[in-house]
């Protein structure tokens, strides 16, 4: 018989005021959209193996920005999540204050933060053989992302592992997602609480308060990318596009089905079609 995996420990901010604002904000802006309520958390799928996403972070903070699938994973199907910062950004006096920051996020998501350095990113791949890859897609409208993204492809082909790539954006849309994994209000704020860990990034542009905008739009989206043209748009508020691919030795192989994930049935392998 398979058991639940018990997820890391997640940072105790539930009562935190940050995360009480989140939820107030993000439960406004449901409103506004006229999103059906949240119901009851779904129960936990076990999954019949142990199971790990790995999320290639081109910044710190993109393990909150497309993070949805991977919390839902860690919480619903007690997957093992490792946040890897590819870069610590840009700028050498703020890269020490990012990694402390990138940990934090962590703590509240329940992900296990790792930097690359001087490692091989194949060497990577090799050691933690993920079920689940995220990186950007290749037009990701940001130079570091699409290196990140070229990077990522040249050490899945080195590593010669299977896996599933889930293609990310932020940037700028991709053209083919083919999975639309809701966020309930609350999981909503979790990413958004996060993302206010990023202290130094907000400081400057605070854009932790329009990511509920930008989930509410990738609903707006994927109801026709995913759901087909013309379907009628999903009544929640707040999801993330991904594009599933399946990773034959290394290769790209072929595109998962096609699906949309609703919070109200948990998510796992299963359910994502992983092989």
């Amino acid at each position: 018989m398979s058991t639940l995996i018990a997820p890391p420990p997640v940072a105790p901010n539930l009562a935190d005021a940050a995360l009480a604002d989140c939820l107030r904000l993000v439960a406004q802006q449901a409103a506004l959209l006229r999103a059906a309520p949240d119901g009851r958390r779904p129960v936990p799928m076990a999954e019949p193996r142990p199971r790990h996403a790995l999320i290639l972070a081109p910044h710190p903070d993109d393990e909150c920005i497309t993070g949805a699938l991977p919390l839902r994973l860690r919480q619903e199907a007690g997957w093992r999540v490792t946040a890897l910062a590819v870069t610590l950004g840009s700028a050498p006096a703020r890269q020490a204050a990012r990694w402390a920051e990138m940990q934090a996020a962590c703590a509240v998501l329940g992900f296990e933060p790792r930097c690359l350095a001087d490692q091989a990113l194949a060497a990577v791949m090799s050691e933690l053989h993920p079920d689940l890859v995220l990186l950007p897609h290749a037009q990701d409208d940001n130079p570091t992302h699409r290196r990140v993204h070229a990077a990522g492809i040249a050490a899945l082909a080195d590593a010669h592992i299977d896996t599933v790539l889930a293609c990310t954006e932020f940037w700028s849309t991709q053209a083919a997602p083919n999975a639309l994994v809701q966020t309930s209000q609350a999981d909503t704020a979790r990413l958004m609480a996060a993302l206010m860990a990023h202290e130094g990034e907000i400081a400057r542009n605070p854009y932790h308060l329009r990511l509920p905008a930008f989930l509410a739009d990738s609903v707006r989206r994927g109801g026709e990318l995913v759901g087909g043209a013309g379907s009628a748009p999903p009544d929640f508020a707040f999801a993330t596009l991904y594009r599933l691919i399946r990773v034959e030795r290394g290769n790209l192989a072929s595109d998962l089905p096609a699906r949309i994930h609703p919070a109200a049935q948990a998510l796992n392998a299963a359910r994502l079609a992983l092989p």
